[in-house]
């Protein structure tokens, strides 16, 4: 396979909305280019950048996948991200690795949250884009109104590189107002065409603005700008990348990713206006000791790594993607893990068309390709060489909030399913499996419904084990609200040795979430050696509380009396005189259920805030404050019941049309309301 310079690289990733034409316009772009022979279709399943067996299946994408082609010398790394929200981590994965990104947008449906959420991530990263407007050759499409949106939302930074052609209620092609050249759709292809003289009007203002940001670009540009001459094709071009690059300048193109119509003009636009691989900022590392590290994307610089994807297969093994930010990785050779701090043996390296694997002899600074069967290296990790240790910058993935408990649907499948499990979590950094000791809950956490769903179906098909899900079990605690004293005592015989204990404890409320335990035992009425045996049987106990059966908190107990038989006194039957007093003290000391409660961060739209206080009052919770952001959103903070969070991944999403945000961590115990604890109580009695 051809070998890259860095300068003849471009990453960029595909970004927008579910069902917005992502993997098509890759696979119209692999088909243009010559990398694939046959044009894949998402609805028949045999597309390069969907081919898990659930993508397959689903006709949508729920990883990203990586293909490359050559185009004008150049080689693309097209990173194809999903477009659904509860997949964000793979679009983290993309984006982190990427130089530059194309947002990807319906005609028919126009500036939905998914394009939103796809600007705000590579506003975040400082990424180059351009936005594409597929399904223009639909004769529903607005293609003013499209841009009417964009810049509504934007303002002066939308710059419609592309005007379309209308004949009647159909677009028939388009005007590449850079070029001042028509583009006429032809069957599959576009073909030269002479500019309408009735489009004037619309091109001119469009000419105008793009003759400024070229003067913008220095003044002797200015001058001649202002003299009223005009700038070359390759002085525009020149102007253009740089505005593009700073963010200043955002692309407007469009086509028809199915019909592959405008694509050799937007991989023309890639050519022309995305960065190099060679950037000469310098890229965000340290050393292994915490100090900064200096390195560029060259070939000259030691190497160093970012493993971004991890793909983890039953019956080949574990499959690595990788950026090389400088030196270059070569086959064959030892590597270096600082996070792990270990060595990795790499074996063959690779070129990726999806899963199509081409082995290559070394990958240079800037590129993108894969390795099989690293040992220890996890997704985030960097590769770096034996000499010079440095880490790179990782991915910082959102948190999963959504958890169901798991249930085995055959006995004897427990270890397969945490193996299985385990390996899926190497795969997805936004999926985290818990066992929970307390409900005795194996319980996994997702980013909604349908992560949860494929990862339970990947279960299956890799691993070949079945599971249902269930609602996990809220961890209640019990508490006492009063002092008591009470008086346990164990005596039994049955010929030859007897056993007998005897306690006076009092118990009272404390601030301690462990057993606090004292004795002021007078006159040895309960010898000191079985003080020990008083403590344990206490903390046995508090297993288990005496209304629902939940661990007990917040007690203190003091042994103060009892007595003892020199001949049938043993530690058991004081642990067991203990657990007797437990069981009466807390009865007559109006014990109490308590229920976890957490801090909950919600951010959403404005427009939106209403809403949210209002669900979390009807959840019984409460709130602590809103602040707005500026750039308007507003963070809203409040304080609800674990109990009435289960299905709040979902009910968030549904209520702000996918444009909230939330997180929610356990923040303490309180009591919980007697409406509440009286349906607990009965449900565990």
């Amino acid at each position: 396979m051809k070998l890259y310079d860095t300068s003849k690289i471009r990453n960029f990733c595909l970004l927008g909305h579910g069902n917005s034409g992502k993997t098509s316009l890759a696979e119209a772009m692999l088909y243009t280019a010559g990398s694939v022979e046959k044009l894949g279709r998402t609805r028949d399943g045999n597309t390069a950048t969907d081919f898990d067996p659930e993508e397959i299946k689903r006709k949508f994408s729920i990883s990203t996948a990586v293909a490359n082609c050559d185009w004008g010398g150049m080689k693309f790394n097209i990173i194809d991200t999903p477009g659904f929200f509860d997949f964000v981590g793979e679009v983290q994965q993309g984006i982190r690795v990427a130089d530059a990104a194309i947002i990807v947008l319906s005609g028919k449906s126009g500036l939905t949250v998914g394009a939103e959420k796809a600007w705000n991530y590579t506003e975040e990263r400082k990424l180059p884009k351009i936005i594409f407007i597929n399904k223009v050759d639909d004769e529903r499409v607005d293609y003013y109104k499209v841009l009417d949106q964009l810049r509504e939302k934007y303002g002066k930074r939308i710059a419609p590189f592309q005007i379309p052609i209308r004949e009647g209620d159909k677009i028939t092609g388009f005007v590449n107002v850079v070029e001042k050249e028509a583009r006429k759709f032809q069957g599959d292809r576009t073909v030269t065409a002479s500019v309408p003289d009735d489009m004037a009007a619309d091109i001119e203002p469009i000419r105008n603005m793009i003759n400024e940001a070229v003067a913008e670009s220095s003044e002797e540009l200015m001058d001649r700008f202002f003299a009223g001459e005009e700038f070359t094709l390759e002085e525009t071009y020149a102007a253009l990348r740089a505005g593009v690059a700073k963010g200043e300048i955002v692309p407007v193109l469009c086509g028809s990713a199915y019909n592959k119509l405008g694509i050799s003009s937007l991989m023309n636009a890639i050519l022309a206006y995305f960065p190099s691989a060679d950037t000469e900022e310098y890229i965000p590392a340290k050393k292994t000791d915490g100090t900064e590290a200096r390195r560029k994307v060259s070939i000259n610089d030691p190497l160093a790594a970012l493993v971004f994807k991890t793909v983890a297969d039953p019956y080949v093994g574990k499959l690595s993607y990788f950026k090389v930010y400088s030196g270059t990785m070569t086959p064959d050779t030892t590597v270096y893990n600082p996070n792990k701090e270990k060595n990795e043996r790499i074996g063959k390296i690779f070129a990726l068309v999806g899963k199509k694997q081409t082995e290559v002899e070394k990958l240079s600074a800037g590129d993108i390709g894969a390795v099989a069967k690293l040992a220890a290296t996890e997704t985030g990790d960097t590769l770096c060489s034996l000499s010079d240790h440095v880490i790179l910058e990782g991915i910082n993935f959102v948190k999963p909030n959504m958890s169901l408990a798991v249930v085995p649907k055959a006995k004897g499948d427990e270890e397969k399913i945490s193996q299985g499990l385990a390996r899926l979590m190497e795969e997805d950094k936004t999926f985290i499996v818990e066992n929970n000791v307390e409900t005795h809950q194996q319980v996994i956490k997702g980013l909604g419904d349908q992560h949860i769903d494929i990862l339970v179906s990947k279960l299956k098909n890799k691993f070949g084990v079945e599971v249902s899900l269930e609602a996990p079990k809220v961890p209640y605690r019990e508490a006492i609200r009063k002092a008591v004293k009470a008086e346990g005592k164990h005596k039994k015989q049955s010929g030859g040795h007897g056993q007998y204990g005897h306690v006076w404890i009092e118990f009272e409320p404390c601030e301690s979430e462990t057993l606090i335990f004292e004795e002021k035992v007078f006159g040895g009425s309960v010898p000191k050696n079985y003080f020990p045996a008083v403590e344990k049987g206490l903390q046995d106990c508090m297993q288990k509380g005496v209304l629902a059966g939940y661990p007990v908190v917040n007690l203190k107990a003091t042994l103060v009396d009892g007595s003892y038989h020199p001949v049938d006194s043993s530690e058991m039957a004081f642990k067991t005189a203990a657990g007797l007093a437990f069981k009466s003290g807390l009865e007559q000391a109006s014990p109490v259920l308590l229920e976890p409660i957490g801090h909950l961060k919600v951010m959403v739209p404005d427009t939106y805030t209403g809403d949210i206080i209002g669900d979390i009052n009807k959840r019984r919770g409460q709130m602590l404050g809103m602040t707005p952001q500026g750039n308007g959103d507003t963070l809203i903070e409040g304080e609800i019941p674990v109990a009435e969070m289960y299905s709040y991944a979902n009910d968030l999403r549904s209520m702000t049309q996918g444009r909230g945000e939330f997180e929610f961590e356990f923040e303490r115990y309180q009591e919980a309301p007697q409406n509440v604890a009286d349906k607990v109580i009965a449900e565990n009695n």
